[in-house]
């Protein structure tokens, strides 16, 4: 514990809580967020986590409102980033499959988990799948794919990122980052430029492996 924790009366933050909250969620999953669990790994008392929520559920309540806010929140907006060809929207838009500080998907497959054994998470599910698609969608629609085309790459591409998360699947990064043109052609129709995929290689040129 740093020097603040340990102070007499410090009763962390909403945010610290949340943190560790998360961390507890992605690690075990929903059970596993309880308060005196958070509180024994914060170091802190368990009525301080009433200081700053309700009940479990107002914190439960934070941990999807956070999900929404980072995981559809930032696909809405790399679908919505300038671009000049689709090639280059669709790489602004992978930028979320390969950067976890736009779209956590560790968090998402907790939150997927989740929604199986609660009605309230499932209807914030299908709405987050909803509104992700509808994004995606128009995404095609701004570069003139008519509407059945762009509804069916949309959830094709879509699908296919589910998919990656559902299985959990292990890739290195250099592997992904080999497929990544490839895919680009798979969604799109049209193959990125030597230099787009530069640009967005140059992005992500401070990921590895490690």
């Amino acid at each position: 514990m740093d020097g603040k924790r340990t102070e007499r009366g410090w009763r962390g933050t909403p945010d610290v809580w949340l943190e560790a909250a998360y961390d507890l969620l992605v690690e075990g999953g929903v059970e596993a967020v309880k308060v005196m669990p958070l509180a024994d790994r914060l170091g802190l008392s368990r009525t301080s986590f009433y200081w700053h929520f309700q009940d479990r559920e107002a914190l439960l309540a934070g941990l999807i409102d956070r999900w929404k806010a980072k995981n559809t929140g930032n696909l809405v907006a790399r679908c919505e980033a300038p671009a000049a060809t689709i090639a280059e929207a669709m790489l602004n838009l992978i930028d979320c499959w390969v950067d976890p500080q736009l779209f956590d998907s560790r968090l998402e497959f907790a939150m997927r988990t989740w929604a199986l054994t609660d009605r309230t998470v499932e209807v914030a599910m299908a709405e987050a799948d909803a509104t992700r698609i509808a994004a995606l969608t128009a995404l095609f629609r701004r570069f003139g794919y008519a509407e059945t085309e762009a509804d069916t790459r949309a959830r094709t591409l879509y699908l296919t990122q589910v998919g990656y998360i559902a299985l959990r699947s292990q890739e290195s990064f250099a592997v992904r980052l080999g497929r990544i043109p490839a895919y680009v052609l798979t969604f799109s129709g049209q193959a990125p430029t030597e230099a787009e995929v530069a640009a967005f290689r140059a992005r992500h040129a401070v990921r590895s492996d490690g």
